[in-house]
């Protein structure tokens, strides 16, 4: 899977597009980094290997969502974007969601 890691420091994030299996976690040991991308920056910076992304893409790997947004935007990928919705609307969504109502048995 295609996907962003973060390694900025606090409040400075900078992350780099790597290339992982699909079950382990963002932070554990990558096949190959393929880019990088610097959110502060004003030009918000995006430095991607293409041939790399287009090998491994050829080779069947998925990608974020995030990730697939940024190689639509770098040209990398001819297709449309992915909608991405922040996680704290889908647990303000699940916290919101009526709860079934509770039938009180009376004891006889």
């Amino acid at each position: 899977m295609i996907r962003l890691t973060r390694v900025g420091r606090r409040n400075q994030p900078f992350f780099r597009v790597v290339v992982t299996e699909k079950s382990r976690s963002t932070k554990s040991k990558v096949l190959e980094i393929v880019g990088s991308f610097n959110p502060r920056d004003r030009k918000k910076t995006l430095v991607l290997k293409k041939e790399r992304i287009l090998h491994w893409i050829g080779k069947g790997t998925q990608t974020s969502d995030t990730a697939h947004n940024l190689l639509v935007s770098a040209g990398i990928l001819k297709e449309p974007k992915r909608r991405v919705t922040p996680r704290t609307m889908k647990k303000k969504k699940a916290a919101e969601a009526p709860e079934p109502a509770k039938t009180e048995a009376s004891a006889v």
